[in-house]
């Protein structure tokens, strides 16, 4: 695998409902085993839910208020230098930062038993808006790492 370019990136069509390209890739994100039908039921369902929630008129701007509130700015990577390896702090890139957000929303929207996914996912994507909630935590954390981590941002290259 080359590390000396990036390959292009497929674009992907916007879904029918709201024509958007970002509620497209979290329904291609939710979907499993090739579902796309049921994932987009699931998603719409729960943005509905979500929206009524949030008492948001335009469900899409929720939407994307609320993954907002969950994209993260810093993360930390391993570098080995000499014989040590440090925790280094770099910024991430925009669609790397919406990939994360989506997958801590619909990782943790999953880890909520004993109810529905349009349920769960309604009420994550809820507390993201709220900014709170476990995705919110995560990101948080992942934003604490960096900090505690500043001291080796020099390494990053």
């Amino acid at each position: 695998m080359s590390r000396r370019r990036r390959a292009a990136k497929r674009q992907i069509d916007p879904e029918p409902l709201y024509n958007s390209y970002v509620l497209a890739k979290f329904i291609n994100k939710v979907m499993i085993c090739g579902k796309k039908a049921t994932a987009r039921r699931i998603v719409y369902n729960a943005v509905e839910q979500f929206a009524k929630k949030v008492k948001a008129e335009d469900p899409l701007a929720a939407f994307e208020q609320a993954l907002e509130n969950a994209k993260p700015a810093l993360e930390v990577k391993s570098r080995r230098i000499g014989g040590a390896t440090y925790q280094v702090p770099v910024e991430i890139a925009a669609d790397r930062r919406t990939s994360m957000a989506m997958k801590w929303i619909i990782d943790y929207s999953r880890d909520k038993s004993g109810r529905p996914m349009e349920e769960a996912l309604a009420q994550e994507l809820a507390d993201c808006f709220n900014n709170q909630g476990t995705t919110i935590k995560k990101k948080d954390d992942t934003h604490r790492m960096a900090e505690a981590n500043r001291a080796f941002a020099h390494y990053k290259w």
